[in-house]
């Protein structure tokens, strides 16, 4: 008996066409703060203000630390294509696009307050002309923040686009962290990046 008069052998399907892959989009974070500078905001003080660089080359995303020790170095190792800008809104000659940018500070008052100035600064009269991601807020101890600080940091955070709390890592301070090894927070929030930069 040959094979095409078996019934226990199954007819071979037919060809079925290869479908190309629809590109995985990834949702992007929902907006949980002020999202375009607002109309009537006073313009800070010369002292209050960040410094205004121009930057050469390109980034996907241009970290800016809002103070010294923020930890602008740190997060732009997480996202690929990003650069720091030294603590300062980055300029680009010729540029139609604005540069996108995260702010960075560390949990504590002198942080917090320093994000609240640099965000009253891009909803002032003549904000930078940059894309604001959101505001990122690193741990700057191991614990739990006090609650005064949680809730400054909610209101601060509340002037830019996105917050997000990342927790202390201590392998951070020798440059050891390897990514499987980051805390959850941390990858969601290197998640939430890349999907608002694809």
């Amino acid at each position: 008996m040959n094979q095409s008069q078996n019934a226990w052998i199954a007819a071979a399907a037919p060809a079925v066409a290869q479908v190309a892959a629809e590109p995985v989009v990834l949702p992007q974070p929902p907006l949980t703060g002020a999202a375009l500078p607002q109309k009537g905001i006073p313009e800070p003080e010369a002292a209050d203000r960040l410094p205004r660089r121009y930057v050469t080359g390109s980034a996907a995303l241009w970290i800016v630390g809002v103070h010294g020790g923020a930890g602008e170095s740190a997060v732009a190792r997480l996202i690929d294509g990003s650069r720091p800008t030294q603590h300062a809104w980055p300029v680009i000659e010729n540029s139609g696009m604005p540069p996108r940018v995260l702010l960075v500070c560390r949990s504590n008052m002198n942080g917090l307050e320093s994000a609240r100035r640099a965000l009253i600064e891009w909803t002032s009269p003549q904000p930078p002309h940059v894309e604001l991601m959101g505001l990122a807020v690193l741990a700057d101890a191991p614990g739990k923040l006090p609650k005064p600080l949680r809730d400054l940091a909610t209101i601060v955070g509340g002037g830019a686009p996105r917050l997000w709390h990342l927790p202390w890592v201590e392998a951070w301070r020798t440059g050891d962290a390897e990514a499987d090894q980051l805390p959850r927070d941390t990858r969601k929030f290197i998640t939430d990046i890349n999907s608002l930069l694809s």
